[in-house]
């Protein structure tokens, strides 16, 4: 147990720089697009009301120094000032905050409609290799997967909205019936990866040479599926789960906006047309550090599983 505490704390350590890094990445991205006083200005604006305007908000300085500045503040917890038309003044951490419980929601539920189709679709495909159901899975899955979000979101508004009129288009006007259209959306995608990879997995595991001994002793093939096969079938699938945290969080954008989700994913795509940097560029930040963590998180699920790990 020792050694998985010394990877782990490794890992983290590890993380950080990266995080750095990607904020210098996104900071100075987000400075080489423009200056974000001349959509802020009001119209006809003269230079020197201009000016004050970017000494206000500290536009006026070098890169070096607004990023220090920026980096000091972080770390204090601060991530600047929204400037955009509906949301200026306001503390960008603030406008997070309140964003961020409603993404966890859409990706924890689009993660779990993601595994509740993967894994026993996957089970389903393996357990029965190239039949017609077998086949079937796979051209479904390859749909799936290349098939954009954004144009997956509008089919299934059309058919569940439109035809149907089951559900409702966007937002949180019809409660938790609002989330299921967008998690539906974010969730398919990645069940097709799933599905794969556990029929991968499962294929590789039904064919070793514990699994025909089971059968041998006459066991119920139930039993050596559910009971033996799968346990060991299915940890590859689980220690990617942190992996697919980059999926849905590269989703949640594109998804929050088809359905207008009140999110993070929202907040960023009104903050691009406001030209409001400071903000575009915390929930650029808020992104990445998901994805990193994710990472991180996939390489501890692989260093509990395979102890082998821990000592590279």
């Amino acid at each position: 147990m020792a050694d998985l505490v010394s990877y782990v704390v490794r890992k983290i350590m590890l993380a950080i720089p990266v995080i750095l890094v990607a904020t210098l990445i996104v900071f100075l991205l987000i400075y080489l697009t423009g200056d974000p006083i001349a959509s802020m200005a009001p119209p006809h604006a003269d230079p020197a009301e201009m000016q004050q305007l970017r000494v206000k908000y500290g536009f006026d300085k070098p890169f070096y120094e607004q990023y220090g500045i920026f980096l000091w503040q972080m770390m204090h917890g601060d991530l600047g000032i929204s400037v955009g038309r509906n949301t200026k003044n306001l503390q960008v951490g603030d406008l997070l905050v309140q964003k961020l419980p409603r993404t966890l929601e859409l990706m924890a539920i689009g993660l779990t409609i993601s595994y509740s189709i993967g894994i026993p679709l996957g089970i389903f495909s393996a357990l029965r290799q190239n039949s017609i159901a077998d086949r079937s899975v796979m051209v479904f899955t390859l749909v799936a997967y290349a098939m954009p979000s954004f144009w997956l979101g509008i089919l299934l508004m059309m058919l569940f909205v439109v035809r149907l009129g089951w559900l409702p288009a966007e937002g949180t006007i019809g409660g938790f019936a609002s989330i299921i259209l967008p998690a539906m959306t974010l969730g398919i995608g990645n069940a097709a990866l799933t599905t794969r990879m556990m029929r991968s997995s499962m294929l590789e595991v039904i064919r070793q040479d514990y699994i025909t001994q089971l059968r041998s002793r006459g066991l119920p093939e139930r039993e050596i599926i559910f009971r033996h096969a799968l346990k060991n079938a299915i940890l590859p699938v689980i220690t990617v789960i942190g992996l697919d945290i980059g999926w849905f969080v590269a989703g949640a954008v594109v998804v929050e906006t088809v359905f207008s989700w009140p999110g993070i994913g929202m907040l960023m795509t009104n903050a691009i047309s406001n030209a409001d940097f400071p903000l575009v560029r915390g929930c650029i930040l808020i992104l990445a550090i998901f994805v990193i963590l994710g990472n991180l998180m996939a390489d501890i699920f692989y260093a509990y599983v395979d102890p082998r790990v821990r000592l590279g």
